[in-house]
């Protein structure tokens, strides 16, 4: 028996780069943290971690990066399984790192931006569609897609 199709999804390619930074426990937003096309605090009982723009980061500080973020068209229904497996299979087949980031509306995957072209490639050939950016997907406004 044939598997039924997986479902394909629209991305935006954004341009910013990002860096994900470690803060340790229980730190504030430092002064420096620019918001970018994603901007993100995530807090644990162990660590603070930060997604911003590159560029404000200073050269001191605990970071990875530069990365590039791609935007799963959205909003996406909190009922809806399998969104990532479906997104990050072809990354994992071409051997693609990932970090990720879920908001209410949408999924991001950030991918480094030595892999980023690979990436847009691999999400392509599985049947996916990536968009580059455009000035209707910056910060101020999100694009809004079917599934």
């Amino acid at each position: 028996m044939t598997p039924p199709p997986q479902p394909t999804y629209d991305l935006t390619r954004h341009s910013d780069a990002l860096a994900v930074v470690r803060l340790d426990r229980g730190a504030k937003v430092p002064s420096w943290a620019a918001a970018s096309t994603l901007f993100s605090v995530t807090a644990t009982d162990a660590e603070t971690s930060l997604v911003c723009h590159a560029s404000s980061v200073p050269a001191k500080a605990r970071k990875e990066g530069p990365f590039v973020a791609f935007e799963v068209a959205g909003p996406l229904d909190f009922g809806l399984t399998g969104v990532l497996h479906t997104l990050l299979g072809p990354l994992a087949e071409a051997e693609i790192s990932v970090f990720t980031i879920s908001t209410f509306d949408t999924d991001w995957i950030l991918v480094h931006a030595r892999a980023a072209d690979r990436a847009d490639a691999a999400w392509t050939a599985a049947g996916h569609t990536v968009h580059p950016p455009t000035p209707s997907s910056d910060p101020g406004s999100r694009s809004r897609g079917a599934r």
